[in-house]
């Protein structure tokens, strides 16, 4: 989870890229103009910036650039506008921006864009290494639990079948599903939402307003998750998942 601050004067905005960025669980802070953003700043340096370029008291190349200057420009910025030139861009890049996004913002381009600047977050503040521990020998018993497998000498899983079907067993249609645990925890955790959307789609035939209210879901957001998880609910609604 990374702290990222989210600086934008449209409340639409901020919405949007907090409730997107929060499901991917990450802490957002909001500031709807260049003071908000400066406070926030001086209560510690988040992980990441998403600063838009036009707000009316002071526009963010101008914050950039107080930022370097009092040498406080120690986290990734992302810049955003739906107006900006290529020389602004330019410019805000040159004072030390990551990035540069074009609004309207595509959900991956928004996603792809953080995890570069997390990562590059990541490689400018690296943890120091440690001198490796000397090895302790394994007690007997807790060797020969390795050798055998350990507990009660079943291997252990590298993937979980999952059935979809009626809570405690019934006569409704279920289908079964495969998650392979050797798959990256984001990957996994993708493949287990696509699982879990399908079979409710499937279930109630396609209607979003059902799937909603089943998942708890707003239906907008439930839209975008299933863009962002490449769902189409029509074509499940066609095959009857």
């Amino acid at each position: 989870m990374a702290n990222i601050l989210v600086v934008d004067d449209e409340m639409g905005i901020r919405e949007l890229l907090s409730e997107i960025l929060s499901d991917e669980g990450h802490a957002i802070q909001l500031a709807e103009n260049a003071q908000q953003a400066r406070e926030a700043r001086a209560g510690g340096a988040p992980d990441l910036v998403l600063l838009d370029i036009w707000m009316p008291d002071t526009d963010g190349v101008t914050l950039l650039k107080e930022w370097q200057r009092d040498g406080l420009l120690t986290m990734p910025v992302i810049m955003m506008s739906g107006h900006a030139t290529i020389d602004t861009a330019v410019e805000a890049t040159r004072i030390g921006a990551l990035n540069f996004l074009e609004k309207p913002i595509a959900l991956q381009k928004l996603l792809k864009a953080v995890q570069q600047g997390l990562t590059r977050a990541q490689e400018t503040v690296r943890a120091p290494v440690l001198a490796p521990r000397p090895v302790q020998p394994a007690p007997a018993d807790e060797a020969a639990s390795h050798a055998t497998g350990g507990f009660g000498s079943q291997p252990q899983q590298a993937h979980v079948a999952i059935r979809s079907g009626p809570v405690g067993g019934g006569n409704g249609d279920s289908h079964l599903f495969n998650l392979s645990f050797d798959l990256p925890l984001r990957e996994a955790r993708d493949a287990f939402e696509r699982m879990y959307f399908e079979h409710h789609l499937g279930r109630e035939g396609g209607s979003m307003t059902r799937v909603a209210e089943k998942t708890g879901l707003e239906r907008t957001h439930l839209y975008r998750k299933l863009k962002q998880l490449g769902v189409e609910p029509g074509k499940l609604a066609k095959k009857g998942v």
